[in-house]
Parts: C-alpha cells; structure tokens; sequence
C-alpha cells in the first residue's frame, strides 16, 4: 500500500492525434499477417548491433490509447491475439494488476508524468479549464531524467492539465530515441498508439468497408451490454484494432532490434487508460481502470528486474508508480513529494511487490459531464462511492454518444428492451457499491446492503475517506472555487483548506446513514455559513430523495442562495425530493454564473433534469442567457447543441 502522506499522484481526448511516426505506418492487411505468422523473436536473438555496453538501460514507453486489459488475450481469455506482447512477455514480467488511476486521458496521462493523485495537485478535470502549476520542487518526471543526461523524446500526444518545467527533448511526429546527440547517450522514448482509440468505434459498421476480420459471433459481450448484431460488431472490431497495435509493438520492437538497443532497453507495453465499448472510459468500473502492463526486461540488465523472465505477478502497480519506477531503474533519486512509489530495481523487495492489494481510482468531469466518484480496490474487492448517486452513468455526454453503440443502448433502455443489469446504466446509482471481483467480474451485483458483507463494506469505506482526507482531494470544492482560488498552487490550496475538506467529506457521507438519523445535522449543514457546506448539504438531499421532504423548506430557502451553484443544486434536489419545478432557479443560476466551470456544472444540472420524469421538465434553450462571453468552442456550447436537439 502506499502511504497516507501525501496520498500516493490538446487537443479534444476525442480527436486522436495517431503518433504513428513514417517508420510505424503499415497497412492493416500487414499488420495482421504478420501478427499471425510473424511474433517477434525475443530470448535468443542477438542484437544485429550490440555496439558499447551501456552503464545505464534505457526505456521505451510503448502506449494504447483507450484500451482496458480485456481485449487482449494474454490477459483476458476473451481477449483478441497478440503474438507481439506475449512475445515480450516472454522476456520480462507480466503484471495482472496494473491500474491507471483514471478511466481518461488527459487525467490518467497527468498522473503517469507527475506521478501525483491528480486530486491532490487539481489536475483532475478533463479537458482542464486551467492548467494546474505544481508545486516547488516537483517536476514531470522525464525532467530528471533529462537533468541526469537522459535524452527524452515524446512521440507524441502529451495532453496534461500541468505546467511545468518542458520534459522533453523532442516532442512531435517527428520526436525519435535515433535523434540522441550521440549513439552512447541513453534516452526515455514514449511513443502512443491511436488506432485503438474510442473515435475508431465511431463508423457506421452497417457499411461493407467496416466489416470486420474478427468474426462478430466468436466474440462474447459483457453482461450489461444488449446482445444485438452491432454490439457484436463493434466488439469484433476492436478486437481487430487491438491486432493492428500488436503489430505496431512488434515494429517497435524490431526497430530497437536492428540499432542493436533492445537488450539495452526495458520496453513497457500498456494502455493509457480503460476502454472503449461502452460503460468504460470515463467510468470507474474495471473495464475503465483495469489495464494491461507487459515489461520487458532487457538481458543486460535483468539484475536490475530481480524476476524471472516470463513471470507474472498479481501485485497491484498505479499510474504513480510507473514514473518512479524508470526514475529508480535508472539511478535517479525519485522526488519525495510524488505518490508513487518503484516496482522494479535496485532494493525493491519482489515479494513486497507482490503484496500490494490497493488501487484508488478517481472520476470527475469529463468533457462537458460532471458527476465525482471515487473507488478504491483491495484484493478482490471493490468499492464504488458516488457522491452524486442520482446521476445515472448515461447521463447525456456529446462524445460518448457518437457511438452507435451507445446511441443503440439508450434507444433500447428508452424503448423498455434492456433486462435489470443492462438498464442499470440509465439509472441512479447506490451511493456505495460493493462488489465482489472474483464472482462478478463486472461490477453488476451490488453486494454493499448484504449483513453477509458488512465488515468489508466499513473497512473499504473507512479507508477511502481516510484517503481522500490525508490527500486532501480537492474535489471537494467545486471546480469554479479551483479555478478562481486554487490554480497557481493547488498543493499549497489543499493544505491550507485540508480541515475544511474534511468536513465537507463528513457532509457529504451523511447520505450513507439512514435519513432519520442524520435528519438535524443535515439541516444544520444546509444553514451552515460555509457556502460549500451547504452546497454538499444540498446534494446528500438529492441523493436521499423523497425520504428528505421533510427539509423541502430548507432547500426551498437554498434556491435563493448567494452562491449560483448552491442555489442549482438545491433546485435539484427540490426536484427529486418534492417534484418541484427547478426551472426557473436554474435559468437565474446560470445567468449569474461568473465563469465556465461555474456555468458549466450548472448546465449538467439542466441536463439532468432535462431527462427527469419523462421529459416533465424539459429545459428551454431560449431561456438559457450567461452573464459572460463563453470561450470559442467552450463545452457550454455542446451542452447547449444537446438541449436544442
């Protein structure tokens, strides 16, 4: 586990930018011809090469946009054939449990470059509304590496909601370990895969050009997914575009080969974060977190690895560790104020390794769609805590539903088709789930109301919020306050707010209790002279729904609350809690909204309720003013597309 303190952390996420260099292009027939009958060779090849023995290995970074470990086959039986990855496999460590720490880009790829929780240094919203300065001292890691003679190159997707010190000698299409000053010289090379990215599912697979080499009816679908002719297909499909990445492993590979650097280089394989079929990226369910990690160890410096070759290990890796890691192979002193700690190296106990059993993940806007979620995994078990447990998890988001699959799931759970667990998605949620992995690989029975559980149920929700306090997560405040307040130093923020976010997290638990019993300090909280304690007060009343209506006048003098975001939630909840009319107070909060992060929560609000109660409250766009000029191609605008809809 890691310790408490400090809690171990563009372009639009869906408009992939390929960082396929010239080198890497290859047609897709190729690529699969040669991932059937070509796997790389590995344990016994000799570098064509091998030139100087280096003192210090180098690292490839070898990354698939949206991919989860379920769509490979040496993770997941399922899972489509990957002759490249299994090859390296062979030579060096798989590990079973590898977790990015947040199911989308922009936030699981700042965790990997700072090694931070994101929450604890406000580098938590995807796509940012302002970039997060870190705090002194602490850098993206590459910049230590290059501070100690590495020479580090990005090829080529960056998009992290920090700014720091520039860590990349090269970072473009173009960016290439060849390009280091000198042959001696060792380097750090991240290069990133986007055929396997989300908008790769976004075709219309009715056409004849789309018709997939993976046949659609071998495939086997989740659970919670519809079992039609497209869901099998856009499954079918992705196992196609997992070949092709294969295939762009094995290139990368074989190029290290030929300059005679493989057994020079540790080559991690891994996705950058879940995905993509439905109910996955942006979501904290495995299928959003659960990622595929393969390391291979190169043969001059397997001392350093202190594992067999063709391993595997079932200790639990994060984001934060994978920076610390490289920093500890390479014999570079890894910064005290990161969250991560080394996996691999010199001092590190495999077998402490191996003992590790906690991943905490992380969920907060994504895009233009607002909702905080948190979960944490010990072992087998997993716990969701959905402190907006109203928001169902297909609450309207533009690009998710570019998807035809995910337009088909709605249409069907509008249409009443979809049995309990496929109609789960389109409903509120628990606000904790308890789920026992090793029965219910996919998350779909509940088991946090069952007396059989109940101590796992309190010893998993007693160290989350024990984690999310010794963080402090700034979640906790709106991410407005952020924006304004926060921004320049959001560590510093944090510390200086930690008693206050603690509170607000004790607020906010009170919609664990039963109604009755925390019926008075609600009340109290809603009257509290903490703007934001009323705002969590305001929520937890949603979340009980009609069993708050005896607080309908205290959330009634809330819809007049000096604080616009206040006063919206409290429509909300008035909504859920007495079937009140919230119009009318979200059309004033949104007209007096000072910012867009502001303006925009609000506005994931109107959607919201925009869908309530058949369409009884459907939002007027003409209605709709802001007090501000919203910025070009602000998510305010795609919010605004989907209610003129």
């Amino acid at each position: 586990m890691h310790s408490l303190h400090p809690i171990s952390p563009t372009t639009r996420d869906g408009e992939s930018r390929k960082a396929i260099t010239p080198a890497y292009r290859v047609l897709f027939a190729f690529s699969m011809s040669v991932v059937a009958l070509s796997p790389i060779r590995h344990a016994q090849a000799q570098d064509s090469n091998p030139g100087t023995p280096p003192t210090r290995p180098n690292f490839v970074w070898i990354m698939s946009e949206d991919n989860s470990k379920h769509y490979l086959r040496h993770f997941d039986s399922d899972g489509a054939p990957a002759p490249n990855v299994e090859a390296m496999a062979s030579h060096g460590i798989t590990f079973d449990r590898a977790f990015s720490c947040a199911p989308v880009c922009s936030v699981a790829r700042t965790t990997l470059i700072t090694a931070c929780y994101a929450p604890r240094i406000g580098t938590q919203f995807h796509r940012r509304s302002k970039a997060a300065s870190l705090p002194a001292g602490l850098e993206m890691f590459p910049t230590f590496l290059k501070r100690a003679g590495y020479y580090t190159t990005n090829n080529n997707k960056e998009d992290y909601n920090a700014v720091a010190e520039r860590p990349w000698d090269m970072s473009s299409k173009q960016a290439s370990w060849k390009n280091r000053p000198t042959t001696s010289t060792s380097f750090f090379h991240v290069v990133t895969f986007g055929d396997s990215h989300e908008s790769s599912l976004h075709v219309d697979l009715s056409l004849s050009k789309h018709k997939t080499e993976t046949d659609p009816e071998q495939v086997r679908l989740q659970p919670y997914f519809p079992d039609t002719p497209l869901f099998r297909q856009t499954r079918a499909r992705y196992h196609d575009r997992m070949q092709m990445i294969d295939g762009h492993v094995g290139d990368v590979i074989e190029e290290l080969r030929q300059a005679g650097e493989l057994e020079n280089t540790f080559v991690f394989y891994f996705g950058d974060h879940g995905g993509v079929l439905p109910r996955s990226k942006g979501y904290l369910y495995e299928s959003g977190l659960h990622v595929p990690l393969v390391i291979r160890v190169p043969d001059r410096f397997q001392e350093l690895a202190k594992r067999e070759l063709g391993s595997r290990t079932e200790g639990f890796v994060e984001f934060v560790d994978f920076g610390p890691t490289v920093l500890h192979l390479a014999g570079v002193k890894v910064p005290e104020n990161v969250d991560g700690t080394p996996f691999l190296g010199a001092g590190v106990n495999s077998a402490e390794v191996d003992s590790r059993s906690e991943a905490l993940g992380y969920a907060d806007r994504f895009d233009e769609k607002y909702e905080l979620v948190r979960s944490l995994r010990q072992g087998n078990w997993k716990y969701h805590r959905n402190f907006e447990a109203f928001l169902p998890d297909g609450l309207h988001n533009n690009y998710r539903y570019l998807m035809p699959a995910y337009q088909q799931w709605r249409e069907l759970a509008q249409a009443g088709q979809l049995n309990p667990v496929q109609m789960a998605f389109f409903e509120p949620k628990a606000v904790e789930s308890l789920f026992d992995l090793s029965t219910d690989p996919h998350e779909t029975m509940n088991l946090a109301s069952d007396p059989a559980f109940r101590d796992v149920l309190a010893r998993l929700r007693e160290r989350l919020t024990e984690r999310l306090k010794a963080m402090p997560d700034l979640s906790f405040f709106p991410e407005a306050v952020l924006y304004e307040e926060a921004m320049p130093d959001p560590v510093a923020f944090g510390k200086k707010n930690a008693n206050r976010i603690a509170e607000f997290i004790d607020t906010a638990n009170l919609a664990l209790e039963l109604f009755g019993v925390v019926r008075l300090p609600l009340r109290d909280a809603l009257k509290s002279e903490d703007p934001w304690q009323r705002y969590w007060a305001t929520i937890v009343c949603g979340c009980f729904g009609k069993a708050a209506a005896s607080l309908e006048d205290d959330l009634r003098r809330r819809c007049a609350d000096e604080e616009p975001l206040v006063s919206a939630r409290a429509a909300e909840s008035l909504a859920l809690v007495s079937g009140l009319d919230p119009r009318a107070t979200l059309y004033r909060a949104i007209k007096e909204a000072n910012s867009e992060p502001e303006a925009l929560q609000t506005m994931n609000v109107a959607v919201f309720v925009d869908g309530l109660e058949s369409g009884k409250w459907r939002i007027d766009p003409a209605q709709i003013h802001f007090g501000f000029t919203p910025a070009k191609n602000s998510e305010l605008g795609g919010r605004m597309d989907y209610l003129k809809r």
